[in-house]
């Protein structure tokens, strides 16, 4: 599905997410603290916008980009080329749910608007926890159901009639009615949360973000015991 839309994958996420998708990478950067030398994992890295504008902000970290949609891996090698950060960003086709790295190996992981389309999150989430250092720090958006009855029906309303259409409209996939039930099927934040708990992290956050049209979820490593 996702080599289908890559295309027009970018121009797609401005229009759902109404122009706000970069601001939030930019939160979800914030949240990792990354500091000089970092090595940043991002999941499901699509055309690499967040791993990209984390190298901008942070020119000397690592950072490793992850997808399985082998289309999406190469617009982002061509705009890590058209940035001048070609030789600064690895970009691998994988798993999220059976991660190629050796324990302990990164300081940092991101996941942007991917974690919903994992079939065992669970798994993926525990994946993420074992390549990380213990204190490492996690960083996932998602999109979910704003708060407040009128908002909430605004935005069910948007992703259900007008997301579609454009989807099919800008890319002729179909596939984007996806967007709707997967949304949905989304456990609650308070749900998600706990299982990022019971996955092998500590001092979990939730923060909704435009009152709830998206959450940033940020955890650190258990430093004890294993995921």
């Amino acid at each position: 599905m996702f080599d289908r839309i890559a295309p027009r994958y970018d121009l797609l996420n401005r229009i759902m997410s109404l122009g706000r998708d970069r601001a939030w990478r930019r939160r979800a950067i914030d949240a990792l603290e990354l500091s000089p030398g970092a090595r940043l994992l991002d999941l499901a890295t699509g055309t690499g916008d967040l791993a990209l504008e984390a190298l901008a902000r942070h020119p000397r970290i690592e950072v490793v980009g992850l997808d399985p949609s082998p289309r999406m891996l190469a617009l982002a090698a061509a705009k890590a080329r058209r940035a001048g950060a070609a030789g600064s960003l690895r970009l691998l086709r994988g798993d999220a749910q059976a991660l190629p790295f050796a324990a302990a190996r990164f300081d940092a992981a991101a996941m942007a608007f991917g974690i919903r389309n994992v079939p065992d999150r669970e798994r993926a989430l525990r994946e993420i926890a074992r390549v990380l250092r213990p204190g490492g720090r996690l960083a996932v958006l998602e999109l979910g159901s704003p708060r407040g009855r009128w908002a909430g029906a605004a935005a069910r309303a948007y992703i259900r009639s007008v997301v579609p259409r454009l989807g099919a409209l800008l890319s002729r996939a179909p596939e984007y009615r996806y967007l709707e039930r997967s949304i949905a099927a989304f456990p609650a934040p308070e749900s998600f949360s706990r299982t990022i708990r019971e996955c092998g992290f500590e001092s979990v956050q939730v923060r909704p973000l435009a009152l709830g049209a998206c959450h940033l979820y940020r955890a650190l490593r258990s430093r004890e015991g294993s995921p």
